[in-house]
């Protein structure tokens, strides 16, 4: 548009009592007053890529071992203080910084395991996805300036939206690439903070979703620079609700005698041991409660270095364990069945073993190599050193003992809401882990674990006995809170009576649909958004010069 006389003209049609031509008829504010149609960043991006970085660190040391929870709410407001008004290139840069040193922090346990190449590599893949859904959530703040115009609609659909996108790349790196890797989801930084019983509403991508609403909401208020009701009601009702609402109660149905073990064995990939060794430490920790009355007695995962299916010697020994325990044992090997290998944990009693359960998610370049044939060519010594693949189980992740039914995740099936809702649903009435720490002595990892078993907890309603070859392991009550622990590289066996609960979460009942939507919808308001945008800009093109 040129200057002068249509300028002039605009102003004199300006309503009496406005002063902007943007004024509606009735004198209210609008957010465009506040923001340009085409609004400038927050921060110049030569300042934004290293408060990114520090937002970053911030969000790591909301999750254990530091946990200061609060942090994860400031990371995210900073994060997207960052993002507001960035070109793709700059979104991508800034998410790249944010993604990049979070993730370095975060995963510094994976380099222990086979040192910096495995480390370097997860990190960058986890960074990418990390910028590409910075980038969406810039075009989001772009898009909603150009096509939502008015105060309301920008205080209150925004903040949905850019925690919907949020949400939405939770939900994408929990699932691909290789079936993704779910680790670090907001959520699970909160398990000791006010708001972590709403989980059992929400299920984690709930809360992490409601948590990012109202850090949004705080950024879109401030850049509104106005106090206003509208600007305090989105923010305000949904962090009220997440302190005010208590955990959905499920119903006692009595409890479980239930007996563990860590031995503390030589269970580490490089450990040096012979064989058998395993099987003899986990037997001698058993030892001081084998006379105490017992329903179950549950063994870590590998808790035993050799095929009990396949080696008649393995085998009585834990026949000889289960008569001297007098009650069946919940034990974890890796088992070859039809030529494919598992990692199975398998209810053993007099009979053998009852029942089994494989691990559904095994860990990509950890217990298989997915592309092996690729990967070879590139790292053939790392490829090299995991000899077998572990084939992905079919089996429901439950075993009954008495007629109790007892949910079951191996190490980092814990992070799939796939397994735990599937337990829950087929009756679970109390939830048995089994981990491995064994290659991340001294690291995060074991306690970050346990921030996700924590929250299982939470979210089912349901107690969790969550145990470790070397540490640490736990007790751990519907409410989230331990109640009986083993510290790191201790031998330790404990007696627990471990309380039965029953009746399903809304998070167990609408997590899957919950979910869908999330993503779905997410994807289709970007979409949608994203045409009207382009038709603006149409429209603003062909009215130049008129």
């Amino acid at each position: 548009m040129t200057s002068g006389a249509p300028q002039a003209a605009a102003e004199q049609a300006t309503p009496a009592g406005s002063t902007h031509p943007g004024h509606q008829l009735t004198g209210s504010p609008q957010l465009t007053d506040c923001l340009p149609r085409r609004p400038g960043s927050m921060l110049r991006l030569g300042w934004a890529v290293p408060v990114a970085a520090a937002a970053g660190w911030l969000l790591d040391a909301a999750f254990p071992t530091i946990g200061w929870w609060p942090l994860a709410w400031v990371s995210v407001i900073v994060i997207l203080v960052c993002l507001v008004g960035r070109s793709i290139g700059g979104a991508l840069l800034v998410g790249a910084s944010y993604g990049a040193v979070f993730y370095l922090a975060h995963l510094q346990w994976v380099a222990s395991f086979l040192g910096p190449l495995p480390w370097l590599a997860l990190v960058s893949a986890q960074t990418a996805l990390v910028a590409a859904g910075s980038i969406v959530i810039t075009l989001l703040y772009r898009w909603s300036t150009q096509v939502l115009p008015g105060r309301r609609p920008q205080l209150l659909l925004v903040p949905v939206l850019v925690a919907g996108a949020w949400t939405l790349r939770e939900i994408v790196m929990g699932s691909w690439p290789y079936g993704g890797f779910p680790w670090a989801r907001l959520a699970v930084s909160q398990v000791d903070g006010p708001v972590a019983e709403s989980v059992s509403w929400t299920g984690a991508s709930g809360l992490s979703f409601l948590m990012v609403v109202v850090c949004a909401a705080v950024v879109q208020a401030v850049r509104a620079a106005a106090i206003t009701i509208p600007a305090v009601l989105l923010p305000s009702t949904a962090l009220i609700v997440l302190l005010v609402v208590p955990a959905f109660p499920t119903a006692t149905a009595g409890g479980l005698r239930v007996g563990w073990a860590q031995g503390n064995g030589p269970t580490g990939y490089f450990d040096d041991r012979s064989p058998g060794d395993v099987l003899v430490a986990q037997t001698a920790a058993s030892e001081p409660i084998l006379g105490q009355t017992m329903d179950l007695l549950v063994w870590p995962e590998g808790g035993v270095d050799s095929d009990p299916l396949n080696r008649p010697t393995t085998a009585a020994a834990l026949h000889d364990l289960v008569r001297r325990a007098r009650a069946p044992l919940l034990v974890n090997a890796a088992t070859a069945r039809g030529g494919q290998s598992f990692n199975t944990s398998l209810l053993w009693t007099q009979a053998g073993a009852s029942q089994l359960y494989d691990k559904v998610n095994p860990v990509p370049f950890g217990e298989y190599v997915p592309d092996r044939w690729l990967y070879e060519r590139l790292v053939p010594d790392l490829v090299g050193l995991i000899k077998r693949d572990y084939i992905p189980g079919t089996r429901p992740p439950v075993v009954t003992v008495n007629g109790t039914v007892l949910g079951l995740a191996i190490c980092f099936d814990v992070i799939y809401d796939d397994v735990i809702w599937d337990g829950a649903r087929r009756g679970t009435q109390a939830y048995l882990f089994q981990t491995n720490n064994a290659d991340f002595r001294g690291t995060d990892e074991n306690m970050q674990q346990l921030a996700f078993a924590r929250l299982r907890a939470i979210e089912t309603g349901r107690s969790v006995v969550n145990i470790s070859t070397v540490g640490t392991s736990q007790v751990i009550s519907a409410d989230g809170s331990v109640t009986d622990q083993a510290g790191v590289d201790q031998v330790a066996a404990r007696v627990t009576n471990v309380p039965l609960r029953t009746g399903l979460t809304p998070a167990v009942v609408v997590g899957p649909a919950l979910t869908q939507t999330l993503g779905w919808g997410t994807l289709l308001a970007f979409a949608v958004l994203g045409v009207a945008a382009r038709r603006h800009r149409r429209a603003g093109t062909s009215g130049v010069g008129r």
